[in-house]
């Protein structure tokens, strides 16, 4: 039996997505509306915003309860769990007050600021936040993107194999930023080791030839396989932008979607199901390019010209 194929985008609610007026029509207004009218549309979204603050089991249960049976959602790690920092001003109260007075006076904050109570009460409020949402069959995995100093150390290849430990049962996918893990001479030792500690390998499209890229390898290490497309916009890639769609500021042609085509269909031959998200987030670029792409790998979305108002 072929691999399920769920073709979508990295957002839902970016700013110039809802301001450029292409996607949502007239009437679509409300968080809710927008997320039930997204959902008509595609079967699969990513959700980012769980990167700056930690998931809540409310937004969990919104999320199921707006979207219709057979939908996912792929759930972003928070930073501190990936190796990143976080601003305390985006921190729930609870855990704000809980930081050391150093740490909370700062503009960033990093999981080595903190102390390891803390951390263990993030991986737990990840543990309950994305209860309901795996309850309702709805989550397709979390997703751990790393950052280039996360190297390919002895430390932080035992941290990718505690990853299941910590969010047991749930489907865990692994991005690299550059760190040395997918070089020649080291990327048949990193896939093995995801495969071993069963995290799936998140395959990338993106500007080459620095330090934080990663080749476009296709691997699979796990029964889903994913893929996530960022853009080829070189000029922005290392940008320090006030908004992450302007950093990944593309739309791209058939020919470059078509490169990927016998890829992804590669990877489901191999898996159960296979991810295609697009995080070009500029507009309604990535919608375009998620609605071209499902097309072209013949996985159904609903036409531009059948959309529905919805008050």
């Amino acid at each position: 039996m072929p691999a399920q194929i769920l073709v979508g985008s990295c957002s839902w609610t970016d700013p110039t997505l809802v301001a450029c007026g292409r996607f949502y029509p007239r009437g679509i207004s409300s968080a809710e509306a927008r997320l039930r009218y997204y959902a008509g549309q595609f079967d699969i979204v990513e959700v980012d915003s769980t990167y700056y603050a930690p998931p809540s089991a409310r937004n969990s249960e919104l999320w199921a309860a707006r979207t219709p049976a057979g939908f996912v959602f792929n759930v972003k790690a928070f930073a501190w769990l990936t190796h990143h920092a976080a601003a305390p001003d985006r921190l729930p109260d609870w855990l704000r007050n809980r930081l050391p007075d150093e740490a909370r006076a700062k503009r960033s904050v990093y999981a080595r600021d903190i102390h390891e109570r803390e951390m263990e009460l993030v991986w737990q409020l990840h543990r309950e936040a994305l209860g309901p949402l795996a309850a309702a069959g709805k989550l397709g995995a979390v997703l751990f993107q790393f950052p280039p100093w996360f190297g390919r150390s002895r430390e932080n290849r035992e941290y990718l194999r505690r990853l299941p430990d910590r969010l047991p049962g749930w489907p865990l996918a692994v991005e690299f930023r550059g760190g040395g893990w997918m070089d020649d001479d080291s990327a048949a030792a990193t896939l093995r080791l995801l495969e071993e500690a069963g995290l799936t390998y998140v395959a990338v499209d993106e500007p080459q030839g620095f330090p934080n890229s990663t080749p476009p390898l296709t691997a699979v290490t796990a029964p889903l396989a994913i893929v996530r497309l960022h853009g080829r916009n070189a000029g922005t890639w290392e940008s320090r932008t006030g908004a992450a769609s302007d950093r990944f500021k593309y739309l791209y042609g058939d020919d470059e979607l078509e490169e990927w085509v016998p890829r992804v269909r590669e990877l489901a031959a191999q898996t159960q199901a296979v991810h295609v998200l697009f995080n070009n987030n500029y507009e309604d670029w990535g919608m375009q390019n998620a609605r071209r792409m499902a097309h072209l790998l013949g996985v159904e979305t609903l036409p531009p010209q059948t959309q529905l108002e919805i008050s």
